[in-house]
Formats: structure tokens, C-alpha cells, sequence
């Protein structure tokens, strides 16, 4: 099983809209038996509650279901997931402060940014400016990149 957990400050926006958008890329693909696909926050000021309205709203608009509940990340996470990916520098920050584990640790946007899909490397916070759209048309971006690159890395 290929796993894939994705990393954002609170678990309620950018990181379970990201869950959902590439958990439907990987259903489409016809790969779900091959991956497990997760998300978490930095923070546990949000553990256990559903995602932001404004993400709901997104992926309900785009016909992606989601009912997953925040959670934070725990060191372990760093050994039994094979890519985390992250929202911005800060989350980078707040992560090192876990160690370091197998796991590749890299920018949500950063496959879509190497291939010119997108013009910025961090996914900005919607929590603070409502931006959800914008942030699911950066996120559906980086998630194609990153299924691409994972789908040549593994020969699937």
C-alpha cells in the first residue's frame, strides 16, 4: 500500500480538502486498493471536528464526499506514511519539531509548480480569507501532479 497523509495547521481546510480531491483522483484511477490516503493538522486546537464549512461547501459543489475529522499529527505518522505532504512553510516548521522519519516530506504544490501547473509553492490558508475556490483549484492541480509523480515512481 502506497500511503499518503496530507499536512496543513488545524486539519479543518486546506489538508482534508486535499484528502478528498486526491482520494477521488485515486478512485477515478481505478487505485484505491493501492493506497491509504489521510490528513492531519499541526495543531489539535480543532481534533475531532469536521472539516471547515467553506471546505464542505467546495467539495460538495464539486461532488466529492468528505467526512473525516480533524486530528493531529503524531510522530509515528513520520514512519508509516510514505509521502506527507504539506501546505506551507509554516506547517514545515511546526513539523520539524516531530523528528524525521522514511516518509517524503514535500509542498502540496510542489509537483504542480516543478511542471509550471500552478505559480505558487505554499497553498494559502482559506481559514482567514475565504478563498476555498481558489484553494481546491491549487489543490486539484497539486493532487494530479503528485498522483502522476507517485503513479512513475511505482510503475502503476
Amino acid at each position: 500500500m502506497i500511503s499518503v497523509l496530507f499536512l496543513c495547521m488545524g486539519n479543518i481546510c486546506r489538508s482534508p480538502m486535499a484528502e478528498a480531491i486526491f482520494q477521488k483522483m485515486v478512485n477515478q484511477a481505478g487505485l484505491a486498493d493501492q493506497f491509504v490516503v489521510d490528513s492531519a493538522g499541526i495543531g489539535s486546537w480543532h481534533a475531532g471536528a469536521p472539516a471547515h464549512s467553506g471546505t464542505l461547501a467546495v467539495l460538495k459543489k464539486q461532488n466529492i464526499p468528505y467526512n473525516g475529522r480533524a486530528r493531529q499529527i503524531i510522530t509515528r505518522d513520520l514512519e508509516t506514511f510514505d509521502y506527507i505532504a504539506i501546505a506551507d512553510r509554516e506547517v514545515q516548521t511546526g513539523l520539524r519539531g516531530l523528528g524525521s522519519g522514511h516518509a517524503e516530506v514535500f509542498f502540496m504544490l510542489q509537483h504542480a509548480y516543478a511542471a509550471g501547473a500552478v505559480k505558487i509553492d505554499e497553498v494559502p490558508d482559506p481559514y482567514y480569507d475565504g478563498r476555498f475556490d481558489e484553494v481546491y483549484d491549487l489543490l486539484t492541480a497539486g493532487c494530479a501532479a503528485l498522483l502522476a509523480h507517485i503513479r512513475a515512481e511505482h510503475q502503476i
